[in-house]
Protein backbone atom coordinates (compact mmCIF):
# COMPACT_ATOMS: atom_id res chain seq x y z
CA UNK A 1 0.00 0.00 0.00
CA UNK A 2 1.09 3.55 -0.69
CA UNK A 3 2.31 5.47 2.34
CA UNK A 4 2.06 9.27 2.38
CA UNK A 5 4.06 11.23 4.93
CA UNK A 6 2.67 14.70 5.64
CA UNK A 7 2.93 17.56 8.12
CA UNK A 8 0.25 19.37 10.14
CA UNK A 9 -2.92 19.79 8.10
CA UNK A 10 -3.42 23.26 9.52
CA UNK A 11 -0.15 24.53 8.07
CA UNK A 12 1.35 22.21 5.46
CA UNK A 13 0.37 23.41 2.00
CA UNK A 14 2.60 20.99 0.11
CA UNK A 15 1.22 18.06 2.09
CA UNK A 16 -2.31 19.13 1.25
CA UNK A 17 -1.84 18.89 -2.49
CA UNK A 18 -1.02 15.19 -3.03
CA UNK A 19 -3.22 14.20 -0.08
CA UNK A 20 -6.24 15.76 -1.81
CA UNK A 21 -5.44 13.92 -5.03
CA UNK A 22 -5.15 10.57 -3.27
CA UNK A 23 -8.25 11.16 -1.14
CA UNK A 24 -10.46 12.60 -3.88
CA UNK A 25 -9.67 9.85 -6.37
CA UNK A 26 -10.07 7.15 -3.73
CA UNK A 27 -6.58 5.72 -4.08
CA UNK A 28 -5.82 3.38 -1.14
CA UNK A 29 -3.06 4.73 1.08
CA UNK A 30 -1.80 4.92 4.62
CA UNK A 31 -1.31 8.37 6.09
CA UNK A 32 1.61 9.20 8.37
CA UNK A 33 1.32 12.65 9.94
CA UNK A 34 4.60 13.93 11.37
CA UNK A 35 3.81 16.91 13.64
CA UNK A 36 5.78 20.09 13.17
CA UNK A 37 7.69 21.50 16.11
CA UNK A 38 10.39 23.53 14.44
CA UNK A 39 12.66 22.91 11.49
CA UNK A 40 16.14 22.89 12.96
CA UNK A 41 18.11 19.71 12.41
CA UNK A 42 17.65 18.68 16.05
CA UNK A 43 13.85 19.03 15.94
CA UNK A 44 11.69 15.94 16.39
CA UNK A 45 10.11 16.63 13.01
CA UNK A 46 13.47 16.69 11.22
CA UNK A 47 14.75 13.64 13.04
CA UNK A 48 11.63 11.71 12.03
CA UNK A 49 11.32 12.78 8.39
CA UNK A 50 15.05 12.41 7.68
CA UNK A 51 14.69 8.70 8.33
CA UNK A 52 12.28 8.57 5.40
CA UNK A 53 13.23 11.43 3.10
CA UNK A 54 16.83 12.70 2.86
CA UNK A 55 15.61 16.20 1.94
CA UNK A 56 14.02 16.46 5.40
CA UNK A 57 10.72 17.69 3.97
CA UNK A 58 7.11 16.62 3.51
CA UNK A 59 5.28 15.35 1.61
CA UNK A 60 6.94 12.08 0.80
CA UNK A 61 5.32 9.09 -0.86
CA UNK A 62 6.67 5.58 -0.34
CA UNK A 63 5.50 2.77 -2.61
CA UNK A 64 6.89 -0.61 -1.55
CA UNK A 65 10.11 1.00 -0.36
CA UNK A 66 10.40 3.35 -3.36
CA UNK A 67 10.50 7.06 -2.40
CA UNK A 68 9.02 10.00 -4.30
CA UNK A 69 9.80 13.25 -2.45
CA UNK A 70 8.22 16.15 -4.35
CA UNK A 71 4.53 17.03 -4.47
CA UNK A 72 4.30 17.42 -8.24
CA UNK A 73 6.42 14.32 -8.82
CA UNK A 74 4.14 12.41 -6.45
CA UNK A 75 1.09 13.44 -8.47
CA UNK A 76 2.76 12.50 -11.74
CA UNK A 77 3.70 9.13 -10.28
CA UNK A 78 0.09 8.57 -9.23
CA UNK A 79 -1.05 9.53 -12.73
CA UNK A 80 1.12 6.82 -14.26
CA UNK A 81 0.36 4.22 -11.61
CA UNK A 82 -3.40 4.74 -11.79
CA UNK A 83 -4.14 5.86 -15.38
CA UNK A 84 -7.78 4.83 -15.02
CA UNK A 85 -8.30 7.54 -12.38
CA UNK A 86 -7.72 10.33 -14.93
CA UNK A 87 -5.96 12.68 -12.51
CA UNK A 88 -5.18 15.18 -15.29
CA UNK A 89 -7.77 16.44 -17.81
CA UNK A 90 -8.23 14.11 -20.75
CA UNK A 91 -8.36 16.80 -23.43
CA UNK A 92 -4.80 17.55 -24.57
CA UNK A 93 -4.92 21.35 -24.35
CA UNK A 94 -6.62 21.38 -20.97
CA UNK A 95 -4.11 18.81 -19.75
CA UNK A 96 -1.26 21.05 -20.87
CA UNK A 97 -2.96 24.00 -19.20
CA UNK A 98 -3.41 22.05 -15.97
CA UNK A 99 0.26 21.09 -15.95
CA UNK A 100 1.30 24.67 -16.70
CA UNK A 101 -0.84 26.02 -13.87
CA UNK A 102 0.49 23.43 -11.44
CA UNK A 103 4.08 24.17 -12.41
CA UNK A 104 3.46 27.89 -11.99
CA UNK A 105 2.10 27.28 -8.52
CA UNK A 106 5.08 25.08 -7.79
CA UNK A 107 7.57 27.86 -8.57
CA UNK A 108 5.82 31.21 -8.22
CA UNK A 109 3.68 33.38 -5.92
CA UNK A 110 6.47 33.99 -3.41
CA UNK A 111 4.85 37.11 -1.94
CA UNK A 112 1.64 35.21 -1.17
CA UNK A 113 3.61 32.34 0.36
CA UNK A 114 5.83 34.53 2.52
CA UNK A 115 3.17 36.91 3.84
CA UNK A 116 0.11 34.66 4.05
CA UNK A 117 1.17 31.30 5.41
CA UNK A 118 -1.63 28.72 5.39
CA UNK A 119 -3.37 28.65 8.76
CA UNK A 120 -6.79 27.06 8.40
CA UNK A 121 -7.57 27.32 12.11
CA UNK A 122 -7.00 31.10 12.25
CA UNK A 123 -9.09 34.15 11.37
CA UNK A 124 -6.55 36.72 10.18
CA UNK A 125 -8.77 39.00 8.12
CA UNK A 126 -7.57 42.08 10.02
CA UNK A 127 -3.99 41.18 9.10
CA UNK A 128 -4.97 40.40 5.54
CA UNK A 129 -6.55 43.83 5.07
CA UNK A 130 -3.33 45.51 6.15
CA UNK A 131 -1.16 43.25 4.01
CA UNK A 132 -3.37 43.85 0.99
CA UNK A 133 -3.15 47.60 1.34
CA UNK A 134 0.61 47.71 1.89
CA UNK A 135 2.07 44.90 -0.22
CA UNK A 136 2.10 45.47 -3.98
CA UNK A 137 3.83 42.13 -4.64
CA UNK A 138 1.00 40.34 -2.81
CA UNK A 139 -1.55 42.17 -4.94
CA UNK A 140 0.30 41.11 -8.09
CA UNK A 141 0.35 37.46 -7.01
CA UNK A 142 -3.36 37.51 -6.20
CA UNK A 143 -4.21 39.26 -9.47
CA UNK A 144 -2.36 36.56 -11.41
CA UNK A 145 -4.24 33.82 -9.57
CA UNK A 146 -7.54 35.59 -10.17
CA UNK A 147 -6.67 35.75 -13.87
CA UNK A 148 -5.96 32.01 -13.98
CA UNK A 149 -9.19 31.22 -12.17
CA UNK A 150 -11.20 33.51 -14.47
CA UNK A 151 -10.03 31.51 -17.50
CA UNK A 152 -11.84 28.36 -16.39
CA UNK A 153 -13.52 26.77 -19.41
CA UNK A 154 -16.77 26.44 -17.45
CA UNK A 155 -17.98 29.34 -15.32
CA UNK A 156 -19.13 27.09 -12.48
CA UNK A 157 -16.53 24.40 -13.08
CA UNK A 158 -13.11 23.50 -11.82
CA UNK A 159 -9.91 24.96 -13.24
CA UNK A 160 -9.83 22.81 -16.36
CA UNK A 161 -13.41 21.67 -16.82
CA UNK A 162 -16.19 19.98 -14.92
CA UNK A 163 -13.91 17.56 -13.06
CA UNK A 164 -11.53 18.07 -10.16
CA UNK A 165 -7.92 17.44 -11.22
CA UNK A 166 -4.38 17.78 -9.91
CA UNK A 167 -4.47 21.47 -10.87
CA UNK A 168 -7.30 22.10 -8.41
CA UNK A 169 -5.42 20.28 -5.68
CA UNK A 170 -2.45 22.56 -6.31
CA UNK A 171 -4.57 25.68 -5.83
CA UNK A 172 -6.50 24.38 -2.81
CA UNK A 173 -4.05 25.93 -0.30
CA UNK A 174 -4.58 29.28 -2.04
CA UNK A 175 -8.30 28.91 -1.38
CA UNK A 176 -7.46 28.34 2.29
CA UNK A 177 -5.24 31.43 2.39
CA UNK A 178 -7.82 33.66 0.71
CA UNK A 179 -10.38 32.63 3.33
CA UNK A 180 -8.09 32.99 6.35
CA UNK A 181 -6.81 36.44 5.34
CA UNK A 182 -10.01 37.72 3.73
CA UNK A 183 -8.22 38.48 0.47
CA UNK A 184 -10.55 40.52 -1.76
CA UNK A 185 -11.31 38.67 -4.99
CA UNK A 186 -14.06 39.14 -7.59
CA UNK A 187 -17.28 37.13 -7.79
CA UNK A 188 -15.84 34.73 -10.37
CA UNK A 189 -13.10 33.72 -7.94
CA UNK A 190 -15.56 33.52 -5.06
CA UNK A 191 -17.59 31.02 -7.10
CA UNK A 192 -14.46 28.91 -7.57
CA UNK A 193 -13.73 29.08 -3.84
CA UNK A 194 -17.23 27.82 -3.06
CA UNK A 195 -16.82 25.07 -5.67
CA UNK A 196 -13.66 23.91 -3.94
CA UNK A 197 -15.19 24.08 -0.47
CA UNK A 198 -17.90 21.66 -1.66
CA UNK A 199 -15.34 18.95 -2.55
CA UNK A 200 -15.57 16.20 0.11
CA UNK A 201 -11.79 15.70 0.24
CA UNK A 202 -11.28 19.42 0.85
CA UNK A 203 -13.96 19.37 3.56
CA UNK A 204 -12.25 16.42 5.22
CA UNK A 205 -8.84 18.13 5.20
CA UNK A 206 -10.31 21.30 6.70
CA UNK A 207 -12.16 19.39 9.42
CA UNK A 208 -9.06 17.44 10.36
CA UNK A 209 -6.93 20.60 10.34
CA UNK A 210 -9.38 22.31 12.68
CA UNK A 211 -9.41 19.30 15.00
CA UNK A 212 -5.63 19.12 15.41
CA UNK A 213 -5.63 21.80 18.14
CA UNK A 214 -1.89 22.23 17.79
CA UNK A 215 -0.23 25.65 17.95
CA UNK A 216 3.20 25.64 16.31
CA UNK A 217 4.98 28.96 17.04
CA UNK A 218 7.38 28.77 14.08
CA UNK A 219 4.37 28.56 11.73
CA UNK A 220 2.55 31.47 13.35
CA UNK A 221 3.45 34.79 11.76
CA UNK A 222 0.65 36.76 13.36
CA UNK A 223 -0.66 34.92 16.43
CA UNK A 224 0.89 34.35 19.83
CA UNK A 225 -1.77 31.91 21.00
CA UNK A 226 -4.59 29.86 19.50
CA UNK A 227 -8.06 31.34 19.23
CA UNK A 228 -9.83 28.29 20.63
CA UNK A 229 -9.02 24.97 22.16
CA UNK A 230 -10.63 21.54 22.42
Amino acid sequence: MLELFIGDKNYSTWSMRPWLVIEHFKIPFKEHLIPFDHFDLDSQFKQHILKINPTGKVPALVDDGFLIWDSLAICEYLTEKFPEKQLWPQEIKQRARARSMSAEMHSSFTALRSTCGMNIDADLKHIGMQLWQENLALQQDVNRIVQLWSERPEYDGFLCGEDFTIADAFYAPVVMRFITYGIPVPDNSQRYIQKMLAVPAVQKWIAEAQSEFRFVPCEEQYRTQPEHKA
